[in-house]
């Protein structure tokens, strides 16, 4: 099932390579079908297209943490903190620095 939800998005993508939606659910997709890498590739793609797509700093860094690159999981959580500090999203801030702090123990 995940590959074709995973086929169709990358469809909706060639239609439209800017589809924010579409380049989100690809990433998770590919997270979820544990093609780690090719998910960490589409949530920088996502964040380079639309810079304030708060979700794609959190879950990036979730990607980057299960392939235990933690210092790249934790810079780019912290950007995602600047991020969502301008532009207001409190809840994906919190989420973020209680990432952040689990990165810790």
């Amino acid at each position: 099932m995940t590959s074709d939800r995973i086929e169709a998005l990358r469809q909706m993508l060639i239609s439209d390579i800017g589809n924010t939606f579409a380049r989100y659910g690809l990433a998770m997709e590919l997270f979820k079908s544990g093609d780690t890498e090719a998910a960490v590739r589409e949530f920088e793609v996502l964040r380079e297209q639309n810079p304030d797509y708060s979700a794609a700093y959190y879950h990036g860094g979730r990607a980057l943490q299960a392939l235990g690159r933690i210092a790249e999981a934790r810079e780019l959580m912290e950007q995602g903190i600047v991020v969502t500090t301008r532009t207001g999203d409190h809840h994906t801030r919190s989420e973020l620095q209680a990432a952040i702090d689990l990165l810790d123990i």
